[in-house]
């Protein structure tokens, strides 16, 4: 028996995990059901979280949760519970199967059976956002090692175990050549362990469009959080349907498993809402148990109520489905259809064994890191590179000198353009006059721009790692 943390959400989420539990528990679930309060109800009771720390008690020490999805109040003040619960327990791997079930869904894409798995913690999911200006505003990309290892090993070895024939990272690189250009780093690593397993990577902007146009051609995409965020739903959709579609969020000690559409509260209470996307979320949840043949027993009679065209109202068409139904029936369905397999929809048959083998990261040697020079951020209103370069060179001395300004990325200074469009936003670059430079000149250079009135609103220190530059250059001629 295995005990599980369960929340039934807002809106349409109680109809549906009702229905998704009736299912489960008929078809011989071994669960013991731990129900805890989140969402709507919480947050306007004033926990701007949506959970309460009771909550998070059960979840930690059950470390299955089953959660259907949640209405956030409008306004400001209140976090997203799905970014907190994912980041707090560590959920580091995001999985959505996304498979065609043709003809019996509609879809231009009959062949189509891809998993994303997409990064949870990190990239702009941050959250770490500033406004530095009055007309600029920036958000951090944070892309670490362990969370690039962590992620693309998870892939892998979902392949492995899955048996899929490749593995494809998408990535933006030719741009973001540090953040990335890790992502990318790494994949290449780790893609030599697996040589059984095919491998690619593509630039996400052709790679999406490739996968929307073609998706037969990948098995398995992993990428960065806010890539696999936007095209996981892409994915979903183009197989038929986002309603059909559940999450697993899995990370060293904990699991969270989910529908990925919203809690779609007009059409709470009126027995409409299909179940499938948090079915499918519970059947991912019970192969993370070790109920594999539970999961299989599920999954089959579901693919066998899609084939006989039971649907509710979301994925019901006149020549293709025979009967509308609501949740209820929806579900009484599948459970008259438990202990059958489909005859058109190919049946799914769950490997029984061991979970993922995925090894704890382990930290690298540190490496030998020189600083080199140091980029102030202004706040200077004049708008012209020229100008704002004298001013900045009265900070010059033997050790540092301006060798750049840059403005949203382009190089402004030296011999900049008069047609580049500026902001009230300057990178301006002091580089070492030597190997190496003292942080003491970082504080000198500080204290010199307050006499010059310049106004410095952060600043990033530039490395070498191992001897290699680590920090972007500007953008232009």
């Amino acid at each position: 028996m295995d005990k599980i943390t369960v929340a039934k959400g807002d809106g349409i989420g109680p109809e549906i995990m009702d229905a998704t539990l009736d299912i489960l528990l008929n078809a011989g679930a071994q669960l013991e059901i731990d129900e805890i309060e989140i969402g709507e109800q919480v947050y306007l009771a004033g926990n701007t979280a949506g959970i309460a720390p009771e909550s998070w008690e059960s979840i930690r020490r059950n470390k299955v949760f089953l959660k259907a999805p949640i209405t956030t109040p409008q306004g400001g003040g209140y976090k997203s519970l799905n970014v907190t619960t994912r980041k707090s327990l560590g959920l580091y791997a995001n999985v959505r199967p996304c498979k065609s079930l043709h003809p019996f869904i509609s879809t231009k894409h009959p062949d189509m059976d891809v998993v994303i798995i997409r990064e949870n913690e990190e990239d702009l999911y941050a959250g770490i956002e500033h406004q530095q200006t009055d007309e600029v505003v920036q958000c951090l990309k944070l892309i670490s090692r362990p969370g690039c290892e962590k992620i693309v090993r998870y892939a892998f070895e979902f392949a492995k175990k899955y048996h899929r024939k490749k593995v494809t990272c998408f990535t933006k690189d030719n741009i973001m050549k540090q953040t990335d250009g890790l992502f990318h780093k790494v994949f290449d690593e780790i893609a030599v362990e697996y040589p059984e397993i095919e491998n690619e990577h593509w630039i996400v902007d052709i790679g999406a469009a490739k996968m929307a146009d073609t998706p037969e051609l990948f098995d398995v995409i992993v990428m960065p959080n806010l890539y696999g965020d936007v095209l996981s739903d892409v994915a979903a959709q183009i197989t038929g349907s986002v309603g059909l579609a559940g999450s697993a969020n899995i990370g060293e000690e904990c699991a969270m498993f989910e529908a990925i559409h919203g809690s779609a509260p007009r059409r709470a209470g009126q027995n409409l809402a299909n179940p499938s996307g948090l079915l499918q979320g519970a059947i991912m949840m019970l192969n993370h148990l070790g109920q594999t043949d539970i999961a299989e027993k599920v999954q089959n009679a579901w693919l066998c109520t899609m084939e006989e065209g039971i649907h509710t109202y979301d994925i019901y068409k006149e020549g293709t489905s025979t009967k509308k139904v609501g949740t209820k029936e929806f579900a009484e369905a599948v459970i008259a259809n438990l202990g059958k397999t489909p005859k058109t929809l190919a049946k799914v048959s769950y490997e029984k064994g061991t979970p993922l083998n995925l090894p704890k990261y382990e930290r690298k040697p540190l490496a030998d890191k020189v600083l080199v020079g140091v980029d102030l951020f202004v706040h200077w209103p004049g708008f012209e590179a020229n100008e704002i370069g004298q001013v900045l060179q009265k900070l010059d001395n033997e050790k540092v000198k301006l060798t750049m300004i840059t403005n949203r990325g382009i190089k402004v200074w030296p011999r900049g353009f008069k047609e580049t469009f500026c902001t009230d936003h300057w990178r301006c670059r002091f580089s070492a006059q030597s190997d190496q430079m003292e942080k003491d000149e970082i504080v000198r250079l500080m204290g010199d721009a307050v006499k010059h009135n310049i106004d410095v609103i952060k600043t990033e220190n530039l490395y070498q790692f191992d001897g290699k530059q680590a920090f972007s250059l500007g953008q232009g001629q």
